[in-house]
């Protein structure tokens, strides 16, 4: 967009232009965009593309500019979509209305302020994971979660909105658990923070000062308030890990095993498969035949001739790991000692033995350690098809149950999916030592769209071949994934990223309702801010 604001939205409507004008003149005629392109990719989702398109795009570069900007779209009556980096697959972000500015958070990308002596460190919303681990890593610290796989552009402020699993929440749990203070910018432009702040309220070390404000605006999908820092715990890094690998046998013996693992705190995190997403895998270029992955494992490594031994295992075993119909379990210990990892991994041995699991090559687990942030190419399938998941978050009494009814879901419905050309498969992964995330993925003929295009490796989609729209199988994706959280509602289960896709607010008692209602009303009484979400009115 060019500077002179005659120019600004010839072709939306007139209130749009003069609100278009009106955020130039904050944040620079460079940072609105309205072009169609742009406009349109900041309005789906990996799963959805709105009715609606956004009437704009709007970039801040700091909290200041943040405020700014909100109050002014406030004040203008158009609706507001917070957007990190557009890997939700549950309408977070999208638009409801035409009369909807999308926020990118990008350009507010910064390390604000690394403190060792107080183990903390506060970042911009549009960090990514990737970014802060580099930054953290150099001076031998962590955070304790530490980001999902997808967090090569995943973000910090999209994470605590959204909230994540993997990397870190076998011991940590979510994102979430790792915040200590957020600041927050509220619908009509006003800054919130939370935590115990320290002197001048500037230097924030702890989050608990009476009720836990922080916790209000973690996992609300931008609701509330679009965040704009975000201060989190540190840690020294674990100057020792190790890793192991498993088969087991069935479903209900891998559920059973990672129970044990999270109830013995023994793994910092799990990460296994059932044997349909085992055969995606299989499509999938061979990791020995990886160049980079090979030299990630041998960066990794203490030693290079350690490395070099790693790399060369890895090449060895190639892909015959994963030819197998069991569920594969991958397994990364962390301590201070090596004693303290040898006697966790002697102690998870125990129990995936006990569970029926035979232990086979580690060289998925040390690719997750060696490239934990890969890039997002299995956002379509191996063949171009569009992949989409769905989750739960269970309890590890009710995860054998909930996986047996699914599976009994996909067995009543193979045939039909098989026809369409759909597949199916499951990642698993343990949260504390209190919850198992099970989330179904569905692969099916059907083409990418420009957030597929904007997010993968040029390189990679250039290999695959474009499949035109296929609303049948969609369609029928679909009502599988509603078929599925169903199942999921049945056992009280949780979700991250609820966004207009899962059942929260209809799932809370009256009383709970009332409060949250409450607390709309007081921080977004003309519901500015993402409409429809969280179950929301989308009015």
């Amino acid at each position: 967009m060019r500077s002179d604001e005659s120019s600004i939205l010839p072709d939306v409507e007139p209130a749009a232009a003069e609100l278009g004008a009106a955020l130039t003149r904050i944040v620079g005629g460079q940072h609105v965009r309205v072009d169609e392109p742009s406009r349109r990719l900041h309005s789906e989702d990996i799963w959805l593309s709105a009715d609606a398109v956004v009437a704009l795009i709007v970039a801040p570069a700091s909290t200041v500019q943040l405020g700014e900007v909100v109050r002014t779209i406030h004040d203008s009556g158009f609706s507001i979509a917070p957007r990190g980096a557009g890997m939700s697959y549950t309408g977070g972000y999208i638009p409801v209305n035409a009369r909807t500015v999308s926020l990118d958070l990008s350009r507010m990308n910064r390390i604000l302020a690394i403190s060792r002596d107080d183990m903390t460190v506060t970042v911009e919303a549009g960090v990514t994971w990737k970014a802060l681990g580099e930054a953290l890593a150099v001076q031998g610290l962590r955070t304790p979660f530490w980001g999902p796989m997808s967090g090569l552009r995943s973000t910090v402020g999209g994470g605590v909105s959204q909230l994540n699993a993997v990397l870190g929440a076998g011991h940590h749990g979510t994102s979430s658990e790792s915040v200590v203070a957020l600041s927050i910018v509220l619908a009509d432009g006003r800054l919130l923070r939370t935590g115990a702040r320290g002197v001048g309220a500037a230097l924030p070390f702890y989050r608990h000062y009476g009720p836990d404000l922080t916790g209000l605006f973690c996992g609300d999908c931008g609701v509330f308030g679009v965040k704009a820092e975000i201060t989190l715990r540190l840690m020294a890094l674990p100057a020792h890990e190790d890793y192991a690998s498993f088969a087991f046998p069935t479903g209900a013996a891998l559920m059973e095993a990672m129970a044990g693992i999270a109830r013995a705190g023994v793994a910092s995190e799990t990460c296994a498969f059932d044997p349909g997403l085992t055969a995606v895998r299989l499509a999938r270029a061979s990791l020995a035949s990886d160049v980079k992955t090979l030299g990630a494992v041998i960066s990794k490594e203490k030693s290079f001739g350690r490395g070099l031994l790693s790399a060369a295992k890895i090449a060895m075993d190639g892909r015959k790991f994963l030819e197998t119909e069991e569920y594969p379990l991958h397994v990364t210990c962390e301590g201070r000692s090596a004693a303290g990892v040898q006697s966790d991994m002697a102690e998870l041995r125990r129990i995936a033995a006990t569970a029926g699991g035979a232990e086979i090559p580690n060289t998925i687990a040390k690719v997750i350690r060696a490239v934990p942030f890969p890039a997002l190419n299995s956002m379509v399938g191996p063949d171009g098809e569009s992949w989409v998941p769905v989750h739960g978050v269970v309890s590890l009494s009710s995860a054998p149950k909930a996986l047996a009814e699914i599976q009994a879901l996909f067995a009543e419905m193979a045939a039909v999916h098989r026809a369409a050309g759909i597949k199916t498969g499951f990642l698993f992964t343990t949260l504390s030592s209190n919850a198992i995330i099970i989330e179904p993925v569905f692969y099916w003929p059907n083409g990418w769209r420009p957030i597929h295009a904007a997010a993968i490796e040029p390189a990679h989609l250039g290999r695959l071949t474009q499949r035109p729209e296929n609303p049948q199988a969609t369609e029928l994706v679909a009502a599988t994934r509603q078929r599925v959280i169903a199942i999921f509602t049945r056992y009280g289960a949780g979700h991250f990223q609820i966004g207009r896709t899962y059942p929260y607010r209809e799932s809370r008692d009256a009383a709970s309702v009332d409060l949250l209602d409450a607390i709309k009303r007081c921080l977004d009484p003309d519901r500015r801010l993402n409409p429809g979400v969280l179950g929301f009115p989308a009015s």
